[in-house]
């Protein structure tokens, strides 16, 4: 009897834990709120100004990256066409790339865009200065402009 409890405790821990690592966006708070609206407004200038608004995204201390806030993009092939603050992951391609807990998260993102458009996609990813995976939130939205398809996002940790 003991031992049957024992295993009902342990399996609706782990339903419990699993449910909640499968939401489709992160609780409610500011920092998400801050995150959808950065994206948005990005996706609006890359609408009004196509690629060229990359270089605005790339200015440090500025609206577009802020301590350890910053926007991303992929075309809609993978290839990272920004990251500020990893410039050595441009021009390289993580198709296939997985997360502490195996989910292939940049395919998420990609997944994401073309399925709803925009979205969240949650993975584990180290905080700055940091080995350790921790859960992470990103806010993805798709985008055209002069002549390519892609996506553009920015993410969080939430405390």
């Amino acid at each position: 009897m003991i031992k049957s409890l024992t295993v009902c405790a342990v399996l609706a821990a782990l339903m419990i834990s699993s449910t909640a690592h499968s939401q489709d966006a992160p609780p409610p708070s500011d920092q998400a709120r801050r995150i959808e609206d950065l994206v948005n407004r990005a996706a609006a200038l890359i609408h009004q100004r196509g690629r060229a608004a990359f270089d605005e995204f790339r200015k440090r201390d500025s609206e577009w990256w802020f301590g350890n806030t910053y926007l991303f993009a992929y075309d809609d092939h993978l290839n990272v066409v920004l990251n500020p603050a990893f410039p050595k992951r441009e021009g390289t391609n993580p198709h296939g790339e997985k997360d502490a807990n195996g989910k292939m998260f940049h395919d998420e993102f990609l997944k994401k865009v073309q399925t709803s458009g925009a979205g969240w996609v949650d993975y584990m990813f180290p905080k700055p200065g940091q080995t350790q995976p921790s859960h992470k939130w990103s806010y993805v939205k798709s985008f055209k402009a002069d002549g390519m398809s892609g996506l553009i996002g920015a993410g969080f940790f939430p405390e």
